[in-house]
């Protein structure tokens, strides 16, 4: 018992000698402050943040005379002093300075709250209040003299250099940056406008080129006072170095019509739109100044091009201009330019190729630029010249199937007359008709899925005297015929329960005493329950749940969260049609329709085929995914990845001017696509999802 409480006494005498020592530790290597003379005794002392000297901002400037405005509701700190103020706010990097002029400058650690006290580097003293600091190693003191002055500081080695302090933003920027340091490999630049307000606000340029220069377009809306600043992270998303400047931004809208360099215009031209502003659409207007006939475009991409092809009758005199629309639907207008339209009539055959074998139906067209009264497509022997006239129609396009009494070469031409009873003609194209009697399936295509009735038919070069329908279970080799109607060689096909499975059919019929036969086509009969697309969430949840997956892959990639939202909530329709297996109903999560294979193999769904030149449906693997974020991921890296998009990857920042790098680059064939997404990104102000600080 004696030895035990020996060990207990050990014990304590051992713990408060190391509670003194740790005592006298913390005691000298505590920071002292000590402002014109006069040692500062606070319950909070400077200290040490990842090698920065943190300080009191309060204290230091009540001692120096300084009036200190807290506003809790903005979380700012406001120190002014004389006529000047410095405007910090709590977890931003960006400080605003008013004195003679307006300056804005980057810290290298955003002021925070300790023990209920704001601390900040103190080089942000020293460049805000001008006014002289030293630190002692030995005493471990700071000091502060405020009868000495000091010069502005910058916290790194990074200065805009296309834009001074104070500059007005009237139009289209060039952004740039100045290094006196080295930047590694592996960086990325940020310019972001900002509001000095809340010190929020979009990146408006981005790129790995630290050093290189960067186009910004400004919207109307982003007119007024802004912190424009310059960013630079490492690999990891870290913030690294910065500059910033304030501007005031004033956009004097410009357009420009471009693409007409000569005057006389005598075949398709491209036009195109010159902004210096963010556009929502242009137009163009085409007026007929002989026949004062103004003609309009639709709502087209601003920033791609415009292909006018004029018609023989169009020759005249013209004036040209592009008009552009802002977001709030204001127009503006480019000068026009004029110029005149000089087509000669131009006249080619459409549909077969120089030198190709016609063995099958061939659709055979006139490429023209002036109206017609009449259209011929013609065939000639080469050798005898003898032509014969395939077919006579007012205009439009012919499906010709070369009958078996027509072999080897010949050429094919376009005769036409104009609306002035002239006859003009195509350039010949010499093919070679193979003359064999063929006969060719249709109503079925290849791998189609019949779920129900169908009616089968043939096309044929010769006239058939019966048909049969041949088809052969594939498993079994089973066979039955389908005898068609003798008028119109047609036979509906009911297929019942035990038909289920694959097949392969082929038309037969008899020319000339021969059995003629189609090629065989496989299909596959299936007659139970098939599934649709199934939501993924309830339509009220949806927007908040591509939101959060957005703003994830918008802080990864880099790649606007509200385009990202927008085009789901689009592809999707409020995440209410995700495919599912139509065999199974597995449920895919697959919410942007790419094909293949994925991390949970894949579904079954459709997609359209075309045979013979009808189109119908079969069966194809889309990707499938243990869940949806594996499927937004994948779709990202598809944009960020494959070379057909790289001009959407120069402006993915930007959700608007995202859209339309979309539509170029041909992720969708909807002409409206990147109209869609900028009015549900503007309708329901998903802007925000891309809003940044630093």
């Amino acid at each position: 018992m004696k030895k035990k409480s020996l060990i207990l006494i050990m014990v304590s005498i051992f713990l408060v000698l190391i509670k003194s020592i740790q005592i006298k530790v913390l005691a000298s290597s505590e920071i002292k402050l000590n402002i014109d003379g006069k040692t500062i005794e606070s319950s909070v002392s400077p200290y040490i943040e990842n090698g920065r000297t943190m300080v009191p901002i309060r204290i230091i400037s009540e001692e120096l005379g300084a009036d200190v405005v807290w506003n809790e509701e903005d979380r700012t700190v406001e120190i002014i002093k004389d006529n000047t103020s410095i405007l910090l706010r709590i977890d931003s990097r960006l400080v605003e300075y008013k004195g003679d002029e307006r300056k804005f400058f980057i810290s290298d650690i955003a002021p925070k709250i300790t023990n209920e006290m704001t601390f900040v580097p103190i080089r942000l003293v020293s460049n805000g209040l001008g006014i002289g600091i030293q630190w002692d190693e030995k005493s471990r003191t700071i000091y502060i003299d405020s009868r000495e002055t000091s010069e502005f500081i910058p916290f790194y080695d990074v200065k805009i250099s296309s834009i001074a302090n104070g500059q007005t933003i009237s139009g289209k920027t060039e952004l740039q940056v100045s290094l006196t340091g080295e930047i590694n490999n592996d960086k990325e630049i940020r310019y972001l406008l900002l509001d000095p307000n809340t010190a929020k606000g979009y990146v408006i340029g981005r790129g790995e080129d630290v050093r290189g220069k960067y186009i910004w377009l400004p919207s109307l809306r982003d007119n007024g006072d802004k912190a424009l600043v310059a960013a630079i992270y490492d690999e990891d998303g870290n913030f690294i170095a910065g500059d910033a400047v304030s501007i005031e931004v004033d956009v004097q809208p410009e357009v420009y019509l471009t693409g007409l360099d000569e005057e006389i215009i005598d075949g398709p031209v491209t036009l195109g739109a010159d902004v210096n502003f963010e556009a929502f659409y242009v137009k163009y207007e085409i007026t007929n100044l002989d026949k004062n006939k103004t003609t309009a475009t639709g709502e087209m991409d601003p920033y791609g091009p415009f292909i006018w092809t004029p018609m023989w009758e169009d020759n005249g005199n013209y004036e040209f201009k592009v008009i552009a629309y802002d977001y709030d639907g204001q127009a503006y207008e480019s000068e026009p330019i004029t110029g005149r339209v000089e087509v000669t009539k131009k006249l080619s055959l459409l549909g077969v190729k120089e030198g190709m074998t016609v063995d099958r139906p061939v659709t055979l067209s006139a490429s023209r630029n002036f109206h017609v009264s009449e259209t011929e497509y013609v065939m000639r022997d080469p050798t005898t010249g003898e032509e014969i006239v395939i077919a006579r129609l007012g205009y439009g396009s012919y499906k010709w199937f070369p009958t078996p009494d027509i072999s080897g070469q010949r050429e094919l031409f376009v005769r036409v007359k104009d609306t002035g009873l002239r006859t003009i003609e195509s350039e010949s194209i010499t093919v070679k008709i193979d003359g064999s009697p063929r006969l060719l399936l249709d109503g079925i295509g290849p791998n189609q899925v019949i779920t129900g009735d169908v009616k089968l038919g043939v096309i044929s070069n010769f006239d058939l005297v019966e048909v049969e329908y041949i088809i052969t279970n594939m498993e079994t080799g089973f066979a039955k015929v389908l005898s068609s109607d003798e008028e119109k060689k047609e036979v509906i096909f009911s297929p019942n329960k035990e038909d289920s499975g694959w097949w392969k059919i082929k038309a037969s019929g008899k020319y000339e005493g021969k059995i003629i036969e189609s090629e065989e086509i496989p299909f596959k009969v299936y007659l139970d329950k098939t599934y649709g697309p199934v939501p993924i969430i309830e339509k009220d949840k949806f927007l908040g749940l591509a939101s959060n997956l957005a703003k994830e892959s918008w802080e990864k990639t880099g790649m606007s969260a509200a385009l990202q939202t927008a085009q789901a909530i689009l592809e999707t329709g409020w995440g209410q049609s995700v495919p599912v297996d139509k065999y199974t109903g597995k449920i895919s999560n697959n919410l942007f329709g790419i094909k293949g294979k994925a991390t949970a193999g894949s579904v079954i769904s459709n997609t359209w085929e075309e045979y013979n030149g009808n189109r119908y449906r079969i069966d194809a693997e889309f990707r499938a995914y243990n869940d949806i974020h594996e499927s937004w991921i994948d779709h990202k890296n598809l944009l960020l990845t494959s070379s057909r998009y790289e001009p959407f990857r120069e402006v993915m920042h930007n959700g608007k001017l995202g859209a339309w790098a979309l539509k170029r680059s041909g992720y969708a064939t909807d002409s409206q696509y990147a109209l869609k997404l900028i009015d549900i990104m503007n309708r329901y102000n998903l802007y925000e999802l891309d809003k940044v600080g630093i």
